[in-house]
């Protein structure tokens, strides 16, 4: 019997993850105690995605079997409604309000919108699937194991509470781009959701937590992966949220016209008149969208845009003009449609408007090239946009004939293809050196844009000085073995050294503590981050003896080996093989905006317990970043 550690869990504890995820000096304060103590992955089995099948619902509120379906245990997704009316027509409950003579006035239905009146006289299906295709909610996501999804049931042996706290403990940005990667992989993954725990709560907390990482499109993926019948309050809420961060504003419209009455805000209004008009009724729609702005309910520019929006379906269009004057700051809402409508947006509002819109930009394909172009880097440097997906913007502008050749990125463009094509390797060279720009602070998105022309450099004693930064450009796409070809070119105690020894895919030995003193002497970081980040890296993979790791621990000063509440739970997964709650974990020690937040010993815990689960890749990755941005 597993020993249950000795604190209580309240309702409290979620608040102090709250509170203290932002205290990224010391995050193994991030978990608080008080969670069971992580259990073994089970075995998995091959087995077809289950699909419900159709069955008359019973009385009582809707539940969803776990198990897999079998003539004793079936999936059954109950279905809300009036048996196999599906919903659609009156119950007796509805027969009797109607007997009791409690209807609005001629007048009042008369100003009703349809969806109020399918309301009041239960007209309105609830379920807009028939019961055969319904899906079951036993697994949710979109990345099954043999698509490089990590285990279905890894979390459904695991404390609800603690899933709960590492989901929404996790307030997004990620230090590493290669921590977002292996987070977004962990979020993305078919799972079940822990037995503790409603299946819907479980999508809605990772589409949730998907969204503040910027991955919109990640986060609908996994949405739609619900039937709109199952959405609860706070998945439609997450959902809606990577609609509009994709502008994809008419996918929401099968959830908001199953749930009309949910939400009264301004934006749930205008969502509503905007799904009534794709469904027909464009005229209501355009009487509902002037109610709004005529009460109030939502700012001027909001209703302009979404009567623009509206008015693409109706076959009696109006002009709408938009006036951005007056209008101060961008809101999600507006970003969206009006990137959807292909209104353009000042410049004085974009300026300075936040991470949010850059993330949402450089994936937008309604936008232009250049706006992508210039959200890129962002997206890049946090590990949205893959080395190839900014390598295809820079491609299409280079071969667009309406691009203003004398842009910076147009330049930029022709400077990337140089980088491929060159005469000879020194032109090749100079052309990604260019691309770097400053070589005393090379931007790390521009390391990604140039990973795999770095990789087309073949080793040479004539470009050791640039061996760094060409090791580091390789890594950002995960081209260890590239990389592994300047071996023999790089001089042991440099940065492209530590880059090798951390990212190797196999590393016969032990690396000699005399070779990280050597490049700790040389380490020009803010205080000795690099060389603190390159030990603690070697110890998490192993590649160091412990004894001496911990001498030359304290030479910099640093402790790697204390446990702490955070590094224990992560330890504890580790040491139970479920990659899951390690990815999960490790993303709560990741959080923050830059490698200052982040220090060696969580570098330490997070690298040892993803290299103990299998995931070595990601490990080796982490450890290498670590070095090149600390």
């Amino acid at each position: 019997m597993k020993r249950a550690l000795a604190l209580g869990v309240g309702a409290g504890l979620l608040a102090l993850v709250s509170a203290l995820a932002a205290a990224q000096e010391a995050p193994e304060s991030l978990l608080p105690p008080g969670f069971d103590e992580p259990k073994p992955t089970p075995t998995p089995k091959a087995q077809p995605r289950p699909v419900a099948p159709a069955v008359r619902p019973t009385q009582g509120p809707a539940t969803v079997s776990s198990a897999p379906a079998t003539s004793a245990s079936p999936v059954v997704q109950p279905v809300p409604g009036n048996g196999d009316t599906n919903g659609s027509l009156l119950t007796p409950e509805d027969l009797a309000r109607l007997a009791s003579g409690k209807l609005p006035s001629l007048d009042e239905l008369e100003a009703m919108s349809p969806d109020q009146l399918d309301e009041i006289f239960g007209l309105k299906p609830k379920v807009d699937i028939p019961s055969a295709a319904r899906r079951s909610m036993a697994e949710v996501g979109v990345l099954a194991p043999s698509e490089g999804g990590l285990p279905t049931q890894s979390l459904a042996n695991q404390s609800a509470q603690l899933v709960r706290a590492a989901i929404e403990g996790n307030k997004g940005p990620m230090v590493s781009r290669w921590g977002h990667i292996i987070l977004r992989r962990a979020l993305a993954s078919r799972l079940a959701a822990p037995k503790a725990m409603d299946p819907a709560e479980f999508a809605a907390m990772r589409i949730a937590l998907l969204d503040r990482m910027g991955e919109f499109a990640a986060a609908r993926a996994v949405a739609q992966d619900v039937d709109t019948a199952n959405w609860t309050p706070d998945l439609t809420n997450a959902a809606i949220k990577a609609y509009v961060g994709t502008a994809d504003i008419v996918g929401a419209c099968p959830a908001v016209e199953l749930q009309s009455s949910r939400r009264k805000d301004g934006e749930w209004q205008m969502l509503q008149a905007i799904c009534n008009a794709y469904s027909g009724e464009a005229l209501a729609a355009r009487n509902e969208l002037r109610g709004i702005r005529f009460r109030g309910g939502a700012d001027p520019i909001d209703v302009f845009l979404a009567e623009r929006f509206a008015g693409a379906a109706g076959e009696q269009r109006s002009a709408v003009t938009i006036e951005w004057d007056g209008v101060t700051k961008l809101t999600p809402w507006r970003f969206a449609l009006a990137n959807a409508v292909g209104e353009e947006i000042p410049q004085r509002l974009l300026d300075g408007a936040g991470a949010y819109y850059q993330q949402a930009t450089a994936t937008a394909p309604m936008l232009g090239l250049p706006a992508r172009i210039a959200a890129a880097d962002l997206a890049g440097r946090q590990g949205i946009l893959s080395a190839r997906a900014m390598i295809d913007l820079y491609s299409q502008l280079h071969t667009d004939d309406g691009t203003d050749q004398d842009s910076d990125a147009a330049g930029a463009a022709r400077m990337l293809r140089q980088a491929y094509v060159g005469a000879d390797a020194d032109t090749r060279l100079q052309a990604i050196k260019t691309l770097w720009g400053s070589s005393s602070s090379i931007d790390y998105a521009r390391l990604v844009l140039t990973a795999y022309a770095a990789a087309r450099m073949d080793p040479s004693e004539n470009y050791a000085d640039d061996a760094a930064p060409l090791l580091a450009s390789m890594l950002t796409a995960g081209l260890d073995r590239n990389a592994q070809r300047w071996g023999g070119v790089v001089q042991e105690g440099t940065e492209a050294w530590a880059l090798l020894v951390t990212s190797a895919p196999q590393y016969n030995g032990q690396v000699e503590p005399a070779s990280v003193s050597t490049f700790a002497d040389k380490d020009s970081s803010s205080g000795n981050r690099k060389a603190k980040f390159l030990l603690a890296g070697l110890a998490g993979l192993g590649r160091i003896d412990r004894q001496a790791a911990t001498s030359l621990a304290k030479d910099l000063d640093i402790d790697l080996y204390t446990p702490t509440k955070w590094s224990g739970l992560i330890d504890k997964a580790a040491a139970v093989r479920n990659q899951e709650l390690v990815a999960l974990l490790a993303g709560v020690g990741m959080q923050g905006s830059g490698w200052n937040q982040m220090t060696p010993r969580a570098l330490y815990h997070i690298v040892s317990a993803l290299d103990r689960v299998g995931l070595s890749a990601e490990a080796r990755m982490i450890a290498a970043e670590a070095v090149a941005r600390g």
